[in-house]
């Protein structure tokens, strides 16, 4: 990994060296647009409206439109303002864990402390997993400033970008004013399906079904070209969904199904004992 960010979590009088990397990468499979007639790449071009020329990146500045009026912002201008200069991953407060809604976790970076503050790295991970606490910071990345959660993930710090209470909306559906009578024989049946399909969460378990299907067309048209079969590579597919009539009975057939294909993985992954095989006298050249 190559790290995109270097400054320092501050807390107190504490400043801790470290370098910021990204926790996660894209696994999907790079596609570009074409022209449908010829198979030509589409190519986007950043031309001036007033000259008509195509502009390299160097010549191209930022802009606010205000009214009839466009205030243009250089690059040097830009580079002046205080947090954009700013390295510190700043701690406002350490807040219980728990309090923080998914809703707002954003971009996940890992931390990596320099040889000479690993002392003081561990220190604070091991005060924020004994504490259950997360330490909400405020830090400058890529010409934002941005709200984080610092937290602790196996034996490394992690610092989450958490979207400002704005940019979250609020979930306002009329539809869900309306009074709804659920019995108690429907509950139980609801709670008996999430039993049925109740486990522990192994990400490993999951994978991107749309991505390997993707993967295995581009593989069939490099094979078969143009003439690529895709019900032949696919198979015939159902329509699936559909209205649900009766939710009883779509309860209790979910539920069935469910415990069958659980009897049904069980049972294969029950493999019979091996006979045990009597010991001979013979030893092997190592063992003697």
């Amino acid at each position: 990994m190559r790290s995109i960010w270097k400054g320092q979590i501050a807390f107190g009088l504490v400043n801790i060296p470290v370098r910021l990397y990204a926790a996660t990468e894209d696994h999907d499979v790079t596609l570009h647009q074409v022209h449908d007639k010829d198979g030509g790449r589409i190519r986007y071009q950043r031309r001036c409206e007033v000259c008509g020329r195509v502009i390299d990146y160097e010549h191209i500045d930022r802009a606010y439109q205000e009214g009839d009026r466009t205030i243009v912002l250089t690059e040097d201008e830009l580079s002046t303002l205080p947090e954009e200069r700013s390295r510190e991953i700043d701690v406002r407060e350490f807040v219980p864990s728990a309090q923080l809604d998914p809703i707002m976790f954003d971009r996940s970076y890992f931390l990596e402390p320099d040889a000479q503050s690993v002392k003081a790295y561990t220190l604070l991970r091991r005060a924020l997993e004994k504490t259950d606490r997360t330490a909400v910071v405020l830090f400058s990345l890529r010409r934002k400033t941005r709200l984080g959660a610092l937290r602790v993930r196996d034996k490394v710090l992690m610092l989450q970008s958490l979207l400002w209470d704005d940019e979250v909306r609020e979930a306002d559906f009329d539809v869900l004013d309306s009074s709804v009578r659920v019995s108690q024989k429907e509950l139980g049946m609801a709670a008996s399906l999430v039993d049925s399909l109740a486990s522990d969460f192994s990400p490993e378990n999951f994978s991107d079904e749309y991505q390997e299907q993707l993967r295995k067309l581009i593989d069939a048209k490099l094979e078969h070209g143009e003439d690529v079969d895709t019900a032949a590579t696919f198979g015939e597919q159902d329509e699936e969904g559909g209205e649900v009539v009766d939710l009883m009975a779509a309860l209790r057939a979910s539920v069935e199904k469910n415990r069958t294909r659980s009897k049904s993985t069980k049972t294969k992954n029950t493999k019979p004992k091996s006979a045990k095989t009597k010991s001979t006298g013979t030893k092997s050249a190592k063992s003697a």
